[in-house]
């Protein structure tokens, strides 16, 4: 196991903070009506892709799922671009018709979709071109376990084991599926059904940059080799925004006067009503709902957030730290001034 140098874990945390400080950004267009529709943000997200990315060698292709932000931030897209293609401008990356879910960098391999576990299919066709070319690049996969219910990933996993493609499967476990906790639908375990197919896989605390960077550090070898082999890797997060801005398990949480007071009415009545199943049921459907809530409250915590943990556990790195979160603030804040500017000026014309 390599000794992760200094320079390596400031430009984890450097890639962590870009990503993260955009989003904080893109919340406050989303709250401003800005931006139109779900947004669904990395948060949380961070350490997983840039301990993966940081491994990345130009001509490697990343097929990602609706999360898409910190991994086209990482891989190094232009931030503006990016602001526009939110907002719907046709200046965007994909001249503002794919929004945050559906983006496609040509120049760099990257791609995403909105459709749950289509980043396998994609890896996988990235993979087979490298074969062919044969070269040393690899292709890398994006999802959520709940795609691992999918049938088209778990073809992709069968197809990549099979023709013994570089593809680096990487779950980014939070174990909530919308607002359904993914271990109630889900039967046996995600790592024994991938080493089913005779892929190697492991887990890691996704919330740990430096334990994800080893990880990858250990796979990479065994793709990038002239007979390479998929290799799989399970990450635990924490979804801090829930499943996307507004996630409503969790305004409970915050407005809990306003929600509840908003739902006690329907929900009593609907308990009450002369028509319908039995009463011990519709009871029993409530105190389900309410659980469910209940245990939304641990995506609040950032106890797991994967940038403080790292600030916790490197303080000999703090100054340096202050200073990249200034200069990365400063940029972002000049980009998303100059897109709001552009924007402003388009619509008074």
């Amino acid at each position: 196991m390599t000794l992760m140098r200094e320079k390596t874990i400031l430009e984890l945390y450097e890639a962590m903070y870009t990503s993260r400080y955009l989003e904080k950004i893109v919340t406050q267009l989303w709250e401003k009506g800005n931006i139109y529709g779900e947004m669904h943000l990395g948060i949380g997200e961070e350490a997983i892709i840039a301990g993966v990315l940081s491994h990345l060698i130009p001509g490697d292709a990343i097929s990602t799922d609706h999360r898409s932000t910190p991994p086209f931030v990482m891989r190094g897209v232009d931030i503006e671009s990016l602001l526009l293609e939110f907002l719907g401008h046709p200046k965007g990356l994909c001249s503002g018709l794919g929004g945050h879910m559906h983006l496609f960098c040509k120049e760099l391999l990257l791609t995403s979709s909105g459709i749950v576990g289509s980043s396998g299919p994609s890896a996988v066709g990235f993979a087979l071109a490298t074969k062919y070319q044969k070269t040393k690049n690899i292709a890398v996969a994006f999802f959520g376990e709940g795609s691992m219910n999918q049938g088209m990933l778990l073809e992709s996993l069968n197809l990549a084991s099979s023709l013994n493609l570089p593809v680096l499967f990487i779950c980014k476990d939070n174990n909530w599926a919308i607002t359904t906790r993914s271990n109630e639908v889900t039967g046996g375990v995600l790592l024994d059904r991938v080493r089913g197919f005779g892929i190697e896989a492991r887990e890691v605390d996704g919330s740990d940059c430096m334990a994800v960077w080893q990880a990858v550090e250990t796979a990479i070898p065994r793709l990038r080799k002239r007979n390479p082999a998929p290799y799989f890797i399970q990450a635990s997060c924490t979804h801090n925004e829930g499943h996307f801005l507004g996630d409503p398990l969790l305004r409970f949480h915050r407005s809990p006067k306003k929600e509840l007071g908003a739902v006690t009415g329907p929900l009593t009545k609907s308990v009450l009503h002369y028509k319908g199943g039995r009463l011990d049921k519709r009871i029993s459907s409530v105190s389900n709902v309410l659980a469910l809530i209940a245990k939304a409250r641990a995506q609040l915590s950032f106890s797991n957030d994967p940038i403080r943990r790292l600030e916790k556990t490197q303080t000999h790195l703090k100054d340096q730290f202050a200073q990249i979160k200034l200069k990365v603030e400063k940029k972002i804040n000049s980009i998303s001034e100059r897109v709001l500017n552009l924007v402003q000026e388009e619509a008074s014309l």
